[in-house]
């Protein structure tokens, strides 16, 4: 029988090793329109101060009357303090590695948050505690009648009251971290895993889950939550598929404050089991994902589920062609896609047909149909074959067609055109109209690039390809965008060897019709996105693996030889 007794890594980190920032911010007001007046945090290490950092912050704007009257901080005491992109950078360094402590955290970490998107930093990803939060699970309604930072700051008999000054106010959220973390210890709460969870109110049911994370592998694969059935053959409801680098370690955070999503919380609820399968390289781990929602389609998984619900654009076989929507391929005439669904379907093709004058109409022309003009017509912007057939009207309307298949593969005509709509738009001050114009060019663009991605990928018998991975390499096998095998090679075997051994067991794949992948649209792009990724090496191919230069493909991807 093999024991549950958890190493020290399934422990966690015990809190006398946890580095705190506890910070207080004072600023203008709330919300995106307010700005910091000034910055307060103390670094706490098992129980001991380490640093401390303060600064007044000039908001560049109006500090309010009634801000100044609590705070006492005003628009002469900041004129020559700092502005916020000097003082951030030296804060960041600060609170570098630490858990970020506060009292309403969301408060002080939106304005931290909101402070680095405005500057061009990446939020570091500190982990937080709120002592709100952490006091409300912990005291009693009887021990103090709210949670304000006085309120807890005359219970814990702080030395230091706060006086809504950030140094103030951060010295004394340190009393009561330590007052509360007291308290917590008395409950089992050990460890920050153990307080993230306590302070997030995770649920013991779930807790007492995370046994089933301590046998799985450390390796890149996928995961599988499930349920079992009553069933006389003992099947399994697969409840939920994810992927990682590392099974283990992904799977733990499910049964941890850190998975915040309400309906895992109901899933791991309702689940009886997790089961891995390791894969070789976390490509295959990627599409082995997508492949097992497609095939069970389980009730948790909300992604690529309709992985075949595809919208194509349909050129009719009519005297005078038109792009229609439709939702699967049925004969030789010619399709332009696939569209991820039918809403951008129809803006692709009122695109295509309003640059190049194209009848959007459904009624059947005949040679003899003369009917009445429509609005399209009298705005000139359809050709009209309806008032009657002549050979000028044919030649003009074939050139056009022409044209508008042109522009599935070459996308300056349209970008030009729609520039200088919005251009003219935008002149007149008719804003709202020049915004649509734009979206539905950057639609058509991105569009555009999917298609002859999807092309280019689909067109190629064979890829085999390989990026550098911890000292190895990781190996694809790629056959008509369609991923037939994958491959690890470690430190100091050869990687041409072991590609060659992949490729010889590796799935056979028939050519597609219809220019499709062999697979799923999705599956293609992961593919795609993979190859296209930095260090990714070609080691053979067949066929010819293309972008038009004028699909709006950025021209900086670099493959290494």
């Amino acid at each position: 029988m093999k024991s549950l007794q958890p190493s020290f890594d399934d422990l966690g980190v015990p809190l006398f090793d946890v580095s705190f920032c506890v910070v207080d911010l004072e600023t203008t007001g709330v919300g995106e329109g307010a700005a910091i007046t000034e910055i307060g945090a103390v670094k706490v290490h098992g129980g001991e101060a380490e640093g401390e950092f303060a600064t007044l912050v000039n908001p560049q704007m109006h500090i309010p009357a009634n801000i100044t009257v609590l705070t006492g901080i005003s628009d002469r005491m900041v004129a020559d303090a700092p502005t916020i992109d000097t003082v951030l950078p030296s804060f960041l360094e600060f609170a570098r590695g630490t858990v970020l402590v506060a009292h309403n955290a969301s408060f002080d970490v939106g304005f931290l948050k909101r402070a680095c998107a405005n500057l061009g930093y990446e939020w570091p990803g500190n982990q937080v505690v709120d002592t709100v939060k952490l006091a409300r699970h912990t005291l009693l309604r009887d021990e103090v009648r709210n949670c304000k930072l006085s309120t807890l700051s005359a219970f814990f008999k702080v030395p230091e009251m706060p006086t809504h000054r950030a140094l103030d106010d951060a010295r004394a959220t340190v009393y009561v971290l330590h007052g509360l973390l007291e308290r917590v210890g008395a409950l089992g709460v050990t460890t920050l895993e153990d307080l993230l969870e306590y302070a997030h109110h995770v649920s013991p049911q779930r807790r007492a889950k995370r046994v089933w994370a301590k046998d799985l592998p450390e390796e890149p694969g996928i995961y599988q939550f499930y349920t079992d059935k009553s069933h006389k053959d003992g099947s399994r409801e697969i409840l939920y598929v994810g992927k990682s680098v590392n099974i283990k370690k992904r799977v733990a955070t499910y049964f941890t404050a850190s998975e915040t999503r309400g309906r895992m919380e109901e899933m791991v609820r309702i689940s009886t089991g997790v089961e891995a399968i390791v894969c070789q390289t976390p490509l295959e781990a990627e599409i082995r994902e997508l492949r097992t929602i497609d095939s069970q389609q389980p009730h948790y998984n909300r992604r690529s589920r309709r992985q075949h619900k595809l919208a194509w654009l349909k050129l009719t076989n009519e005297r005078w062609p038109r792009f229609s929507v439709v939702s699967r391929i049925t004969d030789d005439a010619k399709y332009f896609g696939p569209c991820v669904s039918r809403r951008v379907a129809q803006e692709l093709a009122l695109v295509l047909s309003q640059s190049f004058k194209l009848r959007q109409c459904t009624q059947r022309i005949g040679p003899r149909s003369i009917s009445s003009s429509c609005a399209l017509a009298q705005l000139n912007r359809c050709f009209a074959p309806c008032r009657g057939d002549d050979e000028t009207l044919g030649e003009l309307y074939s050139l056009a067609l022409d044209e508008a298949i042109r522009s599935t593969y070459d996308v300056r005509a349209i970008t030009e055109s729609l520039s200088e709509q919005m251009r003219t738009l935008s002149a007149q001050e008719r804003f709202e109209e020049a915004g649509v114009v734009r979206d539905r060019l950057g639609l058509y663009q991105r569009t555009i690039l999917r298609w002859q991605r999807l092309k280019a990928l689909t067109h190629c018998p064979l890829i085999v390809a390989a990026s550098p991975n911890a000292g190895g390499w990781q190996i694809n096998i790629v056959k008509y965008g369609f991923l037939a095998g994958a491959a690890r090679a470690k430190r100091g075997e050869s990687a041409l060897a072991i590609a060659d051994e992949a490729l010889r067991v590796s799935a056979t794949v028939p050519k597609p019709q219809h220019g499709l992948p062999a697979g799923s649209v999705e599956e293609a792009e992961c593919i795609a996105n993979w190859l296209e990724s930095p260090g990714v090496r070609l080691m053979q191919i067949e066929g010819d693996w293309a972008i038009p230069s004028n699909a709006g493909a950025p021209q900086t991807v670099k493959l290494d030889a």
